[in-house]
């Protein structure tokens, strides 16, 4: 749906371009991008201030959306989508997950995020919240992708302090990683994997390091009931506060899940300014048996986001179905045909998800970076169209993306990526062979 380009230039990252005509909160507007990557206008009809675009897209029949934030994944796992579904969570981890993992190489987490990027970007991702292994990969592949991300090493100590050391030591070297590639897509983080896998001298130590070099937390928290029990059981005490009384709640912190918070907990993460990443279908397909308590954080002050977990567990990443999926289980858990509507599920996946990582507001409005999603409303899906945003949430799915814009760049366009079939086969070669490697070892 462009005026003037050829179907590869327009993906130069320094291009500045001109949307015509696109649905912006319900009015048609222009959308000027310069070619520094910020929103310059957004106009009914643009003014020609700021020269002549390089590119022009046709925005007719299109919705514009700030782009959609995944505020907690493990993307090299779409190595292992489907490699085992339907399990019991623990078993499902000790037997089958963690050690394939332990095989893991370099180059599969590499393939393994390009995968997770091109798929993220399908459905209108244009940032993610990642914890993973061999991180610097994850990171050349966020840069060579053009996406946005915050990246944690998975730091688990299980109390060993031989391998706490190893794990710091992981830290540090993906942080000064990060920072020598000085470029303000990609940023670090400390990723305590979870109160029950880090030691507390483990979590007091992420606590210094997030705070001294003022980079997020990114940490698992009450998942399961199990693991709340547990906690109890070890410390007299919920997850929520050993994590507070060790400082890894802060206004840097991106707890996942949340399923098992009570009310006390909802109002600690409140008052501290955490934000919680909602996983609906992961948990729902894990059977964690109960729903995060959604208008309870939210009532507690809480910014809720949105995350897909790992393909391993969800098994895909499509921020859209995770919309939908999240309403519909809030909906149908906690008895309530009102809770989280549709425009507060969108602004967990976009201003709440873009805070969440430190990317700016999540808006579209002059003098933001240009994260744009236009979303096709001539689609079956989108059609008609008598509410965009109950449109997006309810009934759109990413076959109507249309085009991504990160930053400035154009990442996808009129439904096409570049190089995306080389990445898909490298991704594919790459989780044949880690599966054989495994095998090989029994």
């Amino acid at each position: 749906m462009s005026d003037n380009m050829n179907d590869i230039d327009i993906f130069n990252e320094t291009d500045s371009i001109l949307i015509k005509k696109t649905l912006v909160n319900g009015k048609i507007k222009d959308i000027f991008v310069s070619d520094t990557g910020i929103i310059e206008e957004i106009s009914d009809k643009y003014s020609g201030e700021y020269g002549e675009p390089e590119f022009i897209i046709d925005g007719e029949s299109t919705v514009a959306s700030p782009g959609f934030s995944n505020t907690h994944t493990h993307s090299a796992m779409t190595l292992l989508r489907g490699y085992a579904d339907d399990m019991h969570l623990q078993e499902w981890l000790s037997e089958k997950i963690w050690p394939l993992e332990a095989h893991l190489s370099a180059e599969d987490v590499y393939n393994g995020t390009m995968l997770a990027s091109i798929e993220m970007i399908r459905s209108g991702t244009i940032a993610f919240n990642d914890m993973y292994f061999f991180m610097e990969e994850a990171a050349r592949a966020v840069y060579d992708s053009g996406i946005k991300a915050v990246l944690c090493h998975g730091f688990i100590d299980f109390g060993n302090e031989e391998k706490r050391e190893a794990e710091i030591k992981a830290t540090e070297k993906l942080c000064e990683h990060i920072k020598s590639m000085n470029n303000p897509r990609i940023k670090a983080a400390v990723g305590p994997h979870a109160p029950y896998t880090v030691s507390k001298e483990g979590l007091l130590w992420c606590s210094a390091y997030s705070k001294e070099n003022d980079i997020g937390i990114h940490i698992h928290l009450s998942e399961t009931e199990q693991e709340v029990k547990d906690c109890i059981e070890q410390n007299n005490k919920r997850p929520s506060k050993v994590l507070d009384e060790c400082g890894c709640l802060s206004k840097r912190t991106v707890a996942a899940h949340g399923c098992w918070l009570d009310d006390s907990e909802c109002e600690l993460l409140g008052k501290i300014g955490v934000f919680v990443a909602h996983n609906p279908v992961s948990n729902m397909k894990l059977a964690v048996n109960r729903a995060m308590p959604y208008q309870k954080l939210i009532d507690s002050g809480v910014n809720v986001t949105l995350g897909t977990d790992g393909c391993s567990s969800n098994n895909n990443l499509d921020i859209l179905e995770e919309m939908k999926t999240a309403a519909l289980l809030q909906k149908f858990f906690w008895n309530s045909d009102t809770v989280l509507p549709a425009h507060e599920t969108l602004k967990m996946a976009t201003s709440a998800g873009k805070k969440a990582l430190g990317f700016g507001e999540g808006e579209l409005k002059t003098g933001a970076e240009a994260d744009i999603v236009l979303i096709n409303t001539k689609t079956p899906c989108m059609t008609p169209l008598f509410n965009w945003e109950s449109n997006i949430v309810y009934s759109a799915n990413s076959n109507a993306v249309d085009t991504v814009i990160c930053n400035g760049r154009v990442l996808m366009h009129d439904g096409f990526i570049p190089n995306e079939e080389e990445i898909c086969k490298k991704a594919s070669d790459s989780a044949y062979s880690l599966v054989k490697r495994y095998n090989d070892s029994l």
